[in-house]
């Protein structure tokens, strides 16, 4: 399985994100930040000539930032008289940047300020529609100038998300979804940050054969044992399996990361080699994988 696809040599240097209170630039701005862009939320415009200087080699050097977005909207109070000029500044020092205007139909931008329960930056105490009007109204002019419109009326945030991403990613598929196996003791504690969880204390125990007790899970002879156990193999082969099949579908959703927490008693036996086994088989399918062994050596 290869993630990685062809490398796209045209993308943007610098992005300017703008567009309608509630349109989801948030949201897109995070999907920015994953694939590398250095980020910049509601910046003052009268520093934004002053930002691109950092996007302007020196001396034959490297920039200091090579790729950035910056999110200016509404909010910022000269955004709307002094945008255009702004922008030519830039130009003057051969910088154009890619703009991307996000907007939503009216209804949809309603529901999500009522779900937020979060102020419209341009109410001015005639209420959210007025707000929403007068704010698409006033913002006619910028949306001129993008680049790139986007409508997310009908967008998730993961949808939106894979929209971003496989547009702005330097290869064709996006960042690849990166997978971390946690091994883990049930007596020590459920680790807090894992999104798929799968216990094993109903393997055989090498734990109460002598020889065993005080060797790790991922030694020959603890290995040796656990061959001859048949459910072993048949419990790792069914979770490698729902974790193969579920793979791809947290990647379409947009996820870039994935933590898989595997515990037994006291994550030293049958948890290690239940998660070195997943390690082997997903690894052989092509995925970024990261494996711990949090309690190993207790």
């Amino acid at each position: 399985m290869d993630n990685l696809g062809a490398e796209k040599s045209d993308l943007p240097g610098l992005i300017i994100i703008t567009g309608l209170s509630g349109s989801g630039m948030s949201s897109a701005t995070n999907a920015f930040e994953d694939l590398g862009y250095f980020c910049v939320d509601n910046l003052p415009l009268t520093m934004l000539s002053t930002f691109g200087r950092l996007l302007v080699p020196v001396n034959e050097k490297e920039p200091a930032i090579e790729r950035a977005v910056l999110v200016i909207n509404i909010r910022e109070r000269h955004f709307l008289s002094e945008f255009s000029a702004e922008l030519k500044k830039l130009a003057r020092k051969q910088l154009i940047p890619f703009i991307v205007f996000f907007e939503a139909s009216d209804d949809v931008l309603q529901r999500r300020f009522y779900e937020t329960r979060r102020p419209h930056p341009a109410d001015d105490g005639k209420g959210l529609v007025a707000a929403i009007i007068a704010e698409r109204r006033a913002m006619t002019d910028v949306k001129r100038l993008a680049d790139l419109i986007i409508d997310t009326s009908d967008h998730t945030v993961h949808t939106l998300r894979a929209l971003v991403t496989q547009t702005f990613s330097r290869n064709n598929e996006g960042n690849p979804l990166k997978v971390e196996i946690l091994s883990f003791g049930h007596k020590y504690g459920i680790p807090r940050s894992v999104d798929m969880l799968f216990d094993v204390r109903h393997l055989p125990n090498p734990y109460f054969t002598p020889e065993l007790k005080h060797l790790p899970g991922d030694d020959p002879k603890v290995i040796e044992f656990f061959s001859h156990e048949p459910e072993v193999d048949e419990t790792t082969e069914r979770i490698a399996d729902l974790i193969l099949y579920l793979l791809p579908r947290y990647e379409r959703e947009g996820k870039s990361y994935l933590t898989i927490g595997v515990g037994c008693t006291g994550g030293r036996h049958r948890s290690v080699m239940v998660a070195n086994s997943i390690n082997r088989a997903i690894r052989a399918k092509g995925y970024d994988v990261a494996i711990t062994h949090r309690d190993i050596d207790k």
